[in-house]
């Protein structure tokens, strides 16, 4: 037979597997984040409007970013099953406590963090490690709720690469955000966006991944 018609059967994830990526995932994206937070701009979905509420109101965004997606849990029940859901509700759990975490040991006792930092500089790099977190994530059937569950939803049923789906809905949260973010950070949060989801569309596309 020849090697190119050959069918590459997909190997399952073991438990391990899936807790070392959920770990991994998790730490890259929160840290991703705790470093948006630092450089004063944000991103899109659920995280983008707790970042928004953070700034606005003052409160903890790890409190608010788990709050706010509790209700998204019934369509990920609905539509992709309790196991994707329960993943999805420790993944929610873990970036809540460990951006809190990240953003304690980057600012440092007494220290100013990294509010000096180029934001554009922090969207990149930021946007690249959060990327990353979130395709180690979805092939692990697991998401950060919100809009992820959706994208994912999307691209289950539809077909649509949950990147660009994404990508669309994040770019529209983060221009709200002129409302209370200075343009030139809204730039670097829109440049952070699109780096985000650029990452994820280009590596996580239906038939790409033969892991389950």
């Amino acid at each position: 037979m020849n090697a190119s018609a050959q069918v590459t059967a997909s190997v399952p994830h073991s438990r391990i597997d899936d807790v070392v990526a959920v770990l991994a995932g998790t730490l890259l994206i929160s840290f991703g984040l705790a470093l948006y937070r630092q450089a004063g701009i944000l991103t899109g979905g659920t995280a983008g409007i707790s970042f928004l509420l953070s700034y606005a109101q003052g409160w903890k965004f790890g409190l608010v970013f788990f709050l706010i997606n509790l209700p998204f849990y019934w369509l990920s029940m609905a539509r992709m099953g309790w196991n994707f859901t329960l993943r999805t509700f420790i993944g929610v759990l873990l970036i809540s406590a460990f951006a809190e975490l990240h953003t304690r040991l980057l600012h440092g006792a007494g220290g100013q963090g990294l509010a000096g930092i180029n934001p554009f500089y922090i969207a990149v790099i930021g946007g690249l490690v959060m990327g990353m977190g979130f395709i180690a994530l979805f092939r692990h059937r697991t998401s950060l709720g919100g809009i992820n569950v959706v994208a994912l939803y999307l691209q289950q049923r539809c077909g649509w690469r949950a990147g660009w789906v994404l990508m669309a809905t994040d770019v529209a949260i983060v221009l709200s955000a002129l409302l209370v973010v200075e343009p030139q950070r809204v730039a670097a949060s829109v440049l952070g966006v699109a780096t985000i989801n650029l990452l994820i569309a280009l590596n996580h596309r239906p038939g790409r991944y033969m892991g389950v």
